[in-house]
């Protein structure tokens, strides 16, 4: 039997509303089982800081531009997560054999071979005396990925995991409904060549959209529940509109950015009839991403379990179930995961295949021409 690890795995989404944390005790293989998940949420003022550095970076030049301003910032939200894995670490009192730390993303570009994740790996390491994984997506990326979605593989051994309690059968496809909109199909352990039948993409934007209409125009981060979308009228002329000025909706061999989209098609609506026009424009998307996932199955089942934090929007989901007549469409949460952990897992997960040297990515899971190792190790301390 593989050595199993405790790791911790820290994620910071693009909706920067916080830090996720969950340790894990993992093979980086076929063996999972979870130790604790915890939430940290930023301030206002750093969720500020970070969006005010997030849109002034609109090119790698700008990465240079912003240098000084990015590393102090750079400084600050390591020291947050530095607190963060202590706090997580007396919570469980246990220890971990290493953390995997994803960083906040500020700029994404595959075209350049560029991304960056706001996050200081070395002092991270210094800090906690631990060792440590980070810049998980380079490797991919030079090895002509897209650096996104990563999540796939940990996807499959939870979806395995869950096939062994409550026998859905496979394919089982996994969406997580984040800043960003992915999904995974997943396949059985047993098949030949299993982690080469995994596949999965960015399929369109999540909580970007609404979340950034809700900042905008009034006082809060989201919109709770999609109340405020549920209580206007969509403006058919505008969403069908936009999707047709959306031309990349067929395009899912590429990895997305918050960047890639945008509201100006809302401007002048009403609060509440630009949410629900916003909401249902982010919905058809994810749906015609689905619908092309289930078309590449070649299986008349369609079991779908959703993570993330767009999951709690429910006239969202209305929205994407409205889009199909036979889906099976739960929760994640049904089945005793908390959809709003799977990517801190996963990076716990992946931190252990990088420390093992096993392929975090994959030619049908980020379109990279080989299969492609993890992140950069450091020992600081």
């Amino acid at each position: 039997m593989d050595k199993i690890y405790t790791a911790m795995g820290l994620m910071s989404g693009t909706s920067l509303d916080g830090v996720d944390v969950s340790i894990i005790r993992s093979d980086g293989n076929k063996e999972f089982s979870l130790v604790i998940d915890k939430y940290f949420k930023y301030d206002d003022e750093l969720t500020q800081k970070i969006l005010k550095i997030r849109d002034k970076i609109l090119s790698s030049d700008d990465l240079i531009k912003y240098q000084v301003e990015i590393k102090d910032l750079e400084r600050e939200i390591t020291l947050f997560h530095f607190k963060a894995v202590n706090k997580s670490l007396e919570l469980s009192k246990s220890d971990v054999d290493l953390i995997g730390f994803h960083g906040q993303t500020i700029f994404h570009s595959p075209e350049k071979k560029i991304t960056k994740q706001l996050g200081d790996g070395m002092l991270l390491s210094q800090l906690t005396k631990k060792k440590l994984i980070y810049n998980f997506r380079q490797n991919d990326l030079d090895n002509g990925g897209q650096g996104a979605p990563l999540a796939p593989i940990f996807h499959n051994t939870l979806a395995n995991k869950l096939n062994k309690r409550f026998n859905f059968g496979f394919p089982i496809n996994i969406l997580n409904i984040g800043g960003i909109s992915n999904a995974t199909s997943t396949i059985e352990y047993n098949s030949l060549d299993y982690e080469k039948k995994i596949f999965a993409f960015d399929i369109g934007p999540g909580n970007c959209l609404i979340d950034e209409w809700m900042r905008k125009n009034t006082k809060k981060e989201y919109d709770e529940g999609g109340l405020v979308a549920r209580s206007g009228k969509t403006d058919k002329l505008i969403l069908n509109q936009a999707l047709e000025n959306f031309t990349d909706r067929s395009n899912f061999e590429r990895s997305l950015d918050i960047k890639d989209f945008d509201i100006f098609f809302a401007k002048g609506l009403s609060l509440e009839d630009g949410a629900a026009t916003i909401t249902d424009f982010t919905a058809k998307l994810i749906s015609d991403g689905m619908n092309f996932i289930h078309s590449k199955n070649n299986s008349q089942k369609s079991k779908w379990l959703i993570c993330g934090g767009g999951r709690k929007n429910k006239y969202l989901l209305e929205s994407i179930k409205s889009n199909f007549d036979k889906i099976n469409l739960d929760l994640i949460d049904q089945f005793e995961i908390d959809g709003d952990f799977i990517e801190s897992q996963a990076f716990a997960f992946l931190a252990i295949r990088s420390l093992k040297r096993m392929p975090v990515s994959f030619p049908k899971t980020t379109r990279c021409k080989k299969s492609s190792t993890g992140g950069v190790i450091v020992e600081n301390f």
